[in-house]
Order: C-alpha cells, then structure tokens, then sequence
C-alpha cells in the first residue's frame, strides 16, 4: 500500500487546514502523526473502517477532526484554530488489519508511511 499526503502549507495562528491521504489500497486503521524540528514524531490521530470511533491526542483533541471515504481509501485531517505549535511535518499512516486500542497512539503499529506534508503556522 502507498500513501500520499497532501494540503499542507503555510498558514497563520487561528486558521484551518485541511490534509488529505489517498491510500492506494484499502487498509483498516489510517491515521496521522507529526514531527517537529528536534522532537520525535507523536500522534495526532486516527481512524478505523466507518462505524468505528475515531481517537485523537490530547492536544488536538476539539480542534481537529479525522475522517475517511472509504470509497476513495482516502483519510482527511481537518485542522482548525492552528497555532504554531501545531507546526510539524504530518505523516499519513496505515495498517491493514486492526491495531488494539492500546497501541493505536505507537508508530511501530503502523505498516504504511506517506512522506509527510509540512504545515507551518506563523504570523
């Protein structure tokens, strides 16, 4: 499976985002991380097939919104009232089979990587 991330940019404190993640096959979990200049890459959230529930980071957790179109293998990041320490390379991921809920937030539960879109949030 290959993922391809996109939607990411330059923008200022207060505004929305919106990224986007084909999947080139169909997969089971998708979600999003990030990675900011010297720290290492955390969860942001993620999704499983429709009817699942969705988890999010603490962090984002009211701001941002996980959604997917199964139809298209397509997982969207809505990102609102950014501010710059939401500023990161975000990373699509995916798995084909189910993740525990236990484990959903660790990278290494993931088998599939896009290759990061960059948002920057600065005034």
């Amino acid at each position: 499976v290959q993922l391809q991330a996109s939607g990411g940019g330059l923008v200022q404190p207060g505004d929305s985002l919106r990224l986007s993640c084909a999947a080139s096959g169909r997969t089971f979990h998708m979600g999003w991380f990030r990675q900011a200049p010297g720290k290492e890459r955390e969860f942001v959230a993620t999704a499983p097939l429709s009817g699942g529930v969705a988890y999010y980071a603490d962090s984002v957790k009211g701001r941002f919104t996980i959604s997917r179109d199964n139809a298209k293998n397509t997982v969207y990041l809505q990102m609102n009232s950014l501010t710059p320490e939401d500023t990161a390379i975000y990373y699509c991921a995916a798995r084909q089979t189910r993740i525990v809920v236990s484990s959903i937030r660790f990278p290494a539960s993931y088998d599939y990587w896009g290759q990061g879109t960059e948002v920057t949030v600065s005034s």
